[in-house]
Protein backbone atom coordinates (compact mmCIF):
# COMPACT_ATOMS: atom_id res chain seq x y z
CA UNK A 1 0.00 0.00 0.00
CA UNK A 2 1.43 3.39 -1.44
CA UNK A 3 0.28 6.00 1.06
CA UNK A 4 0.45 8.65 -0.76
CA UNK A 5 -2.09 7.53 -3.05
CA UNK A 6 -3.66 7.55 0.07
CA UNK A 7 -2.91 10.88 0.82
CA UNK A 8 -3.74 11.65 -2.89
CA UNK A 9 -6.97 10.40 -2.86
CA UNK A 10 -7.98 12.54 0.09
CA UNK A 11 -6.85 15.23 -1.43
CA UNK A 12 -9.24 14.36 -4.22
CA UNK A 13 -12.36 13.56 -2.27
CA UNK A 14 -11.78 16.94 0.29
CA UNK A 15 -11.21 15.06 3.17
CA UNK A 16 -9.75 16.72 6.28
CA UNK A 17 -8.10 13.48 7.98
CA UNK A 18 -7.69 9.99 7.17
CA UNK A 19 -7.38 7.35 9.90
CA UNK A 20 -5.61 4.78 9.41
CA UNK A 21 -6.31 1.85 12.21
CA UNK A 22 -5.55 -1.86 12.34
CA UNK A 23 -7.64 -3.62 10.77
CA UNK A 24 -10.00 -1.11 8.98
CA UNK A 25 -9.52 -0.07 5.76
CA UNK A 26 -7.96 3.82 5.53
CA UNK A 27 -11.09 5.92 6.70
CA UNK A 28 -11.54 9.89 5.77
CA UNK A 29 -13.43 12.55 7.70
CA UNK A 30 -15.30 14.18 4.61
CA UNK A 31 -17.42 16.98 5.78
CA UNK A 32 -17.08 16.44 9.32
CA UNK A 33 -18.37 12.75 8.70
CA UNK A 34 -15.99 9.27 8.75
CA UNK A 35 -16.31 7.32 5.38
CA UNK A 36 -14.69 4.14 5.16
CA UNK A 37 -12.27 3.66 1.65
CA UNK A 38 -13.12 0.14 0.66
CA UNK A 39 -11.70 0.93 -2.26
CA UNK A 40 -8.39 0.38 0.10
CA UNK A 41 -7.49 -2.96 1.84
CA UNK A 42 -7.84 -3.60 5.26
CA UNK A 43 -4.69 -1.93 7.14
CA UNK A 44 -2.87 -4.54 8.90
CA UNK A 45 0.47 -3.94 11.79
CA UNK A 46 3.20 -5.16 8.91
CA UNK A 47 1.37 -2.26 6.53
CA UNK A 48 1.17 0.69 9.22
CA UNK A 49 5.16 -0.03 10.52
CA UNK A 50 6.15 0.09 6.45
CA UNK A 51 4.45 3.01 6.26
CA UNK A 52 5.76 4.83 9.24
CA UNK A 53 8.91 3.76 8.30
CA UNK A 54 8.98 6.00 5.20
CA UNK A 55 7.66 8.49 6.30
CA UNK A 56 9.56 9.24 9.17
CA UNK A 57 13.74 9.94 10.29
CA UNK A 58 15.40 7.73 12.28
CA UNK A 59 15.70 10.26 14.95
CA UNK A 60 11.70 10.68 14.71
CA UNK A 61 11.50 7.02 15.09
CA UNK A 62 13.60 7.13 18.36
CA UNK A 63 11.38 9.77 20.19
CA UNK A 64 8.37 7.44 19.24
CA UNK A 65 10.05 4.55 20.85
CA UNK A 66 10.59 6.74 23.97
CA UNK A 67 7.26 8.58 24.18
CA UNK A 68 4.91 5.92 22.18
CA UNK A 69 3.41 9.54 20.68
CA UNK A 70 4.59 11.64 17.76
CA UNK A 71 3.37 14.65 16.29
CA UNK A 72 4.82 15.84 12.65
CA UNK A 73 4.71 17.24 9.09
CA UNK A 74 5.07 15.52 5.82
CA UNK A 75 4.71 16.67 2.48
CA UNK A 76 3.66 15.03 -0.80
CA UNK A 77 5.28 16.96 -3.25
CA UNK A 78 2.96 19.38 -5.71
CA UNK A 79 -0.02 17.83 -3.52
CA UNK A 80 0.21 18.86 0.41
CA UNK A 81 1.43 19.26 3.70
CA UNK A 82 -0.03 16.60 6.56
CA UNK A 83 -0.03 17.16 10.05
CA UNK A 84 0.78 13.79 11.66
CA UNK A 85 0.08 12.19 14.68
CA UNK A 86 1.31 8.58 15.80
CA UNK A 87 0.10 6.80 18.23
CA UNK A 88 -0.02 3.24 19.82
CA UNK A 89 -3.00 1.52 20.58
CA UNK A 90 -3.53 -2.16 21.78
CA UNK A 91 -0.12 -2.78 20.41
CA UNK A 92 -0.62 -1.56 17.05
CA UNK A 93 0.32 1.96 15.51
CA UNK A 94 -2.91 4.38 14.85
CA UNK A 95 -2.27 7.29 12.56
CA UNK A 96 -3.67 10.45 11.92
CA UNK A 97 -3.03 12.68 9.15
CA UNK A 98 -4.75 16.07 8.84
CA UNK A 99 -4.12 18.02 5.40
CA UNK A 100 -2.76 21.39 5.48
CA UNK A 101 -2.91 22.85 1.73
CA UNK A 102 0.41 24.55 0.37
CA UNK A 103 -1.88 27.54 -0.41
CA UNK A 104 -3.13 29.86 2.30
CA UNK A 105 -5.98 31.21 1.77
CA UNK A 106 -6.94 34.58 1.97
CA UNK A 107 -9.39 36.00 4.94
CA UNK A 108 -11.69 36.39 2.06
CA UNK A 109 -11.61 32.93 0.41
CA UNK A 110 -12.46 31.68 3.80
CA UNK A 111 -15.17 34.13 4.43
CA UNK A 112 -13.34 35.28 7.56
CA UNK A 113 -15.15 38.11 9.58
CA UNK A 114 -13.02 41.50 8.36
CA UNK A 115 -12.58 42.59 11.97
CA UNK A 116 -9.63 39.53 11.38
CA UNK A 117 -7.76 42.24 9.21
CA UNK A 118 -7.88 44.89 12.14
CA UNK A 119 -6.49 42.98 14.61
CA UNK A 120 -3.39 41.36 12.71
CA UNK A 121 -2.49 44.98 12.07
CA UNK A 122 -2.69 46.07 16.13
CA UNK A 123 0.87 46.92 17.16
CA UNK A 124 0.45 45.24 20.53
CA UNK A 125 -1.17 42.71 22.86
CA UNK A 126 -3.15 39.65 22.36
CA UNK A 127 -5.22 37.93 19.90
CA UNK A 128 -6.65 34.55 21.13
CA UNK A 129 -8.02 32.04 18.29
CA UNK A 130 -10.28 29.57 20.06
CA UNK A 131 -12.74 26.17 19.17
CA UNK A 132 -13.04 22.86 19.59
CA UNK A 133 -9.90 20.55 17.71
CA UNK A 134 -11.41 20.84 14.21
CA UNK A 135 -12.34 23.76 14.11
CA UNK A 136 -9.93 25.80 11.25
CA UNK A 137 -7.79 27.55 13.95
CA UNK A 138 -4.57 27.04 12.43
CA UNK A 139 -6.16 28.06 9.00
CA UNK A 140 -8.04 31.04 10.35
CA UNK A 141 -4.36 32.01 11.69
CA UNK A 142 -2.31 31.32 8.89
CA UNK A 143 -4.73 33.52 6.87
CA UNK A 144 -4.31 36.17 9.50
CA UNK A 145 -0.72 36.10 9.38
CA UNK A 146 -0.51 36.52 5.71
CA UNK A 147 -2.59 39.22 5.41
CA UNK A 148 -0.09 40.87 7.75
CA UNK A 149 2.61 39.69 5.49
CA UNK A 150 1.26 41.32 2.69
CA UNK A 151 0.68 44.76 4.86
CA UNK A 152 2.92 45.08 7.14
CA UNK A 153 6.65 45.13 7.72
CA UNK A 154 7.66 43.14 10.92
CA UNK A 155 9.95 40.52 12.28
CA UNK A 156 7.58 37.78 13.20
CA UNK A 157 8.53 34.59 14.85
CA UNK A 158 5.94 31.33 15.32
CA UNK A 159 5.96 28.60 17.76
CA UNK A 160 4.02 25.47 16.14
CA UNK A 161 3.60 21.48 17.07
CA UNK A 162 4.09 20.67 14.08
CA UNK A 163 4.68 23.79 11.51
CA UNK A 164 2.02 23.21 9.27
CA UNK A 165 1.40 26.23 7.23
CA UNK A 166 4.69 27.06 5.48
CA UNK A 167 4.93 31.26 5.37
CA UNK A 168 7.50 32.74 3.06
CA UNK A 169 8.72 36.49 3.36
CA UNK A 170 7.09 39.23 1.46
CA UNK A 171 6.87 42.64 3.60
CA UNK A 172 7.36 40.30 7.04
CA UNK A 173 10.57 38.32 7.89
CA UNK A 174 9.08 35.43 9.20
CA UNK A 175 10.73 32.11 11.49
CA UNK A 176 8.76 29.09 12.11
CA UNK A 177 10.10 26.90 14.83
CA UNK A 178 9.25 23.45 15.42
CA UNK A 179 8.09 21.79 18.26
CA UNK A 180 10.84 19.00 18.70
CA UNK A 181 13.19 19.49 15.83
CA UNK A 182 13.93 23.38 16.51
CA UNK A 183 12.56 23.90 20.14
CA UNK A 184 11.81 21.25 23.10
CA UNK A 185 9.14 23.48 24.75
CA UNK A 186 6.69 26.72 23.84
CA UNK A 187 7.15 28.16 27.24
CA UNK A 188 11.60 27.89 26.33
CA UNK A 189 11.11 29.00 22.37
CA UNK A 190 8.72 31.58 23.87
CA UNK A 191 11.29 33.08 26.42
CA UNK A 192 13.94 33.14 23.87
CA UNK A 193 11.95 34.19 21.26
CA UNK A 194 11.72 37.78 23.30
CA UNK A 195 15.63 38.06 22.40
CA UNK A 196 15.16 38.22 18.56
CA UNK A 197 13.65 41.54 18.57
CA UNK A 198 10.19 40.28 17.60
CA UNK A 199 7.18 42.59 16.65
CA UNK A 200 4.81 39.74 16.65
CA UNK A 201 5.17 35.91 17.75
CA UNK A 202 2.42 33.18 17.05
CA UNK A 203 2.23 30.61 19.86
CA UNK A 204 0.32 27.43 18.39
CA UNK A 205 -1.03 26.36 21.79
CA UNK A 206 -1.13 28.02 24.71
CA UNK A 207 -1.39 24.64 27.01
CA UNK A 208 0.04 25.80 30.22
CA UNK A 209 0.65 28.00 33.01
CA UNK A 210 4.34 29.22 31.92
CA UNK A 211 3.65 29.67 28.17
CA UNK A 212 0.32 31.53 28.73
CA UNK A 213 2.44 33.71 32.07
CA UNK A 214 5.27 34.53 29.15
CA UNK A 215 2.21 35.28 26.47
CA UNK A 216 1.03 37.34 29.11
CA UNK A 217 4.05 39.48 29.80
CA UNK A 218 4.76 39.55 26.17
CA UNK A 219 1.67 41.16 25.22
CA UNK A 220 2.43 43.76 28.15
CA UNK A 221 6.01 44.78 26.79
CA UNK A 222 5.31 46.04 23.20
CA UNK A 223 4.81 42.63 21.23
CA UNK A 224 1.59 41.18 19.70
CA UNK A 225 0.77 37.80 20.30
CA UNK A 226 -1.74 35.57 18.99
CA UNK A 227 -2.62 32.01 19.56
CA UNK A 228 -4.70 29.26 20.27
CA UNK A 229 -6.69 27.86 23.03
CA UNK A 230 -9.61 24.38 22.93
CA UNK A 231 -12.43 26.82 24.29
CA UNK A 232 -15.95 28.12 22.65
CA UNK A 233 -16.44 31.45 23.48
CA UNK A 234 -14.93 34.55 25.08
CA UNK A 235 -16.01 34.18 28.09
CA UNK A 236 -14.71 30.45 28.57
CA UNK A 237 -11.43 31.62 27.07
CA UNK A 238 -10.90 34.22 29.72
CA UNK A 239 -12.20 31.58 32.47
CA UNK A 240 -9.46 29.51 31.41
CA UNK A 241 -6.92 31.59 31.32
CA UNK A 242 -7.86 32.92 35.20
CA UNK A 243 -8.12 29.06 36.14
CA UNK A 244 -4.22 28.35 34.81
CA UNK A 245 -3.19 30.31 37.79
CA UNK A 246 -3.36 29.41 41.47
CA UNK A 247 -5.91 31.49 43.18
CA UNK A 248 -3.56 33.69 44.71
CA UNK A 249 -2.54 34.76 41.47
CA UNK A 250 -5.36 35.08 40.12
CA UNK A 251 -6.96 38.55 40.57
CA UNK A 252 -3.25 40.46 39.07
CA UNK A 253 -3.67 37.88 36.73
CA UNK A 254 -7.46 39.24 35.43
CA UNK A 255 -5.73 42.96 35.92
CA UNK A 256 -3.08 41.66 33.23
CA UNK A 257 -5.34 40.09 30.55
CA UNK A 258 -7.90 43.06 31.34
CA UNK A 259 -4.72 44.97 30.22
CA UNK A 260 -3.18 43.19 27.25
CA UNK A 261 -6.09 41.48 25.59
CA UNK A 262 -7.30 43.23 22.11
CA UNK A 263 -9.63 40.13 20.77
CA UNK A 264 -10.88 36.62 21.10
CA UNK A 265 -12.07 34.94 17.63
CA UNK A 266 -14.05 31.45 19.07
CA UNK A 267 -15.42 29.44 15.47
CA UNK A 268 -16.80 26.59 15.14
CA UNK A 269 -17.32 24.83 11.43
CA UNK A 270 -20.73 23.37 10.93
CA UNK A 271 -22.03 20.92 7.39
CA UNK A 272 -24.28 23.53 4.77
CA UNK A 273 -27.75 22.75 4.66
CA UNK A 274 -27.86 22.52 1.22
CA UNK A 275 -24.69 21.64 0.06
CA UNK A 276 -21.10 20.10 0.33
CA UNK A 277 -18.89 21.35 2.55
CA UNK A 278 -19.37 23.38 5.77
CA UNK A 279 -19.39 26.86 7.07
CA UNK A 280 -17.90 28.91 10.07
CA UNK A 281 -19.67 30.53 12.83
CA UNK A 282 -17.72 33.01 14.68
CA UNK A 283 -18.00 34.96 17.95
CA UNK A 284 -15.99 38.35 17.78
CA UNK A 285 -15.01 39.88 21.13
CA UNK A 286 -13.16 43.25 20.91
CA UNK A 287 -11.26 44.71 23.78
CA UNK A 288 -13.07 48.36 24.59
CA UNK A 289 -13.50 49.96 28.15
CA UNK A 290 -16.36 47.57 29.06
CA UNK A 291 -15.09 44.50 28.47
CA UNK A 292 -11.80 45.29 30.11
CA UNK A 293 -13.53 46.35 32.65
CA UNK A 294 -15.54 42.84 33.37
CA UNK A 295 -12.21 41.29 33.27
CA UNK A 296 -10.45 42.75 35.52
CA UNK A 297 -13.50 42.73 37.90
CA UNK A 298 -14.19 38.69 37.16
CA UNK A 299 -17.30 39.09 35.91
CA UNK A 300 -17.09 37.27 32.65
CA UNK A 301 -20.25 36.00 32.79
CA UNK A 302 -21.85 39.31 31.30
CA UNK A 303 -19.24 39.47 28.77
CA UNK A 304 -22.27 38.06 25.76
CA UNK A 305 -23.84 40.97 26.71
CA UNK A 306 -21.64 43.66 25.86
CA UNK A 307 -20.65 41.92 22.95
CA UNK A 308 -24.40 41.56 21.81
CA UNK A 309 -24.98 45.07 22.42
CA UNK A 310 -21.70 46.32 20.34
CA UNK A 311 -22.46 44.70 17.04
CA UNK A 312 -22.08 48.58 15.16
CA UNK A 313 -18.11 48.13 16.42
CA UNK A 314 -17.56 44.71 14.90
CA UNK A 315 -18.68 42.35 17.74
CA UNK A 316 -20.86 39.39 17.43
CA UNK A 317 -21.67 36.66 19.89
CA UNK A 318 -21.24 32.83 19.08
CA UNK A 319 -25.27 32.49 19.20
CA UNK A 320 -25.86 35.41 17.33
CA UNK A 321 -23.70 34.26 13.89
CA UNK A 322 -25.31 30.64 14.47
CA UNK A 323 -28.82 32.55 13.95
CA UNK A 324 -27.51 34.39 11.11
CA UNK A 325 -26.61 31.22 9.26
CA UNK A 326 -29.97 29.58 10.31
CA UNK A 327 -31.85 32.48 9.18
CA UNK A 328 -29.95 32.65 5.87
CA UNK A 329 -30.38 28.91 5.23
CA UNK A 330 -27.05 27.91 5.73
CA UNK A 331 -27.09 25.35 8.62
CA UNK A 332 -29.47 23.47 9.78
CA UNK A 333 -31.28 24.74 13.37
CA UNK A 334 -30.49 21.13 14.68
CA UNK A 335 -26.50 21.84 13.65
CA UNK A 336 -26.76 25.44 15.39
CA UNK A 337 -27.76 24.38 18.62
CA UNK A 338 -25.53 21.61 18.98
CA UNK A 339 -22.44 24.13 18.47
CA UNK A 340 -24.24 26.53 20.80
CA UNK A 341 -22.72 26.93 24.42
CA UNK A 342 -26.18 27.93 25.33
CA UNK A 343 -28.87 25.92 23.28
CA UNK A 344 -31.72 27.52 25.85
CA UNK A 345 -30.59 30.98 25.11
CA UNK A 346 -30.35 30.35 21.06
CA UNK A 347 -33.23 28.55 20.75
CA UNK A 348 -35.38 31.74 22.41
CA UNK A 349 -33.83 33.59 19.24
CA UNK A 350 -35.47 31.31 16.84
CA UNK A 351 -38.50 31.49 18.80
CA UNK A 352 -38.75 35.24 18.74
CA UNK A 353 -37.58 35.83 14.98
CA UNK A 354 -40.45 32.75 13.96
CA UNK A 355 -43.08 35.17 15.34
CA UNK A 356 -41.85 37.94 13.65
CA UNK A 357 -39.54 39.91 16.01
CA UNK A 358 -35.53 40.08 15.25
CA UNK A 359 -32.96 37.16 16.09
CA UNK A 360 -31.35 39.24 18.32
Amino acid sequence: MNIDDILRRMVELKASDVHLRVPSPPVFRIDGNLIVQAEFPALTQEILEKVFEYITSPEQRQVFDKNRELDFAYSVSGLARYRVNVMQQRGTLSMAFRVVPFKILTIEELGLPQVCKQLILKPRGMILVTGPTGSGKSTTMAAMLDYLNETKSCNVITIEDPIEYLHRNKKCLIAQRDLGDDTHSFDAALKHSLRQDPDVIVVGEMRDTETMSIAIRAAETGHLVMGTLHTRDAAQTVDRIIDMFPPGQQSQIRLQVSQSIEGILSQALLPRASDKGRVGAFEIMLANAAVRNLIRDGRTYELPNVIQLNNKDGMKTLDQSLADLVKGNMVSKEEALSKSSNPERLQKMFDFNATGGRSY
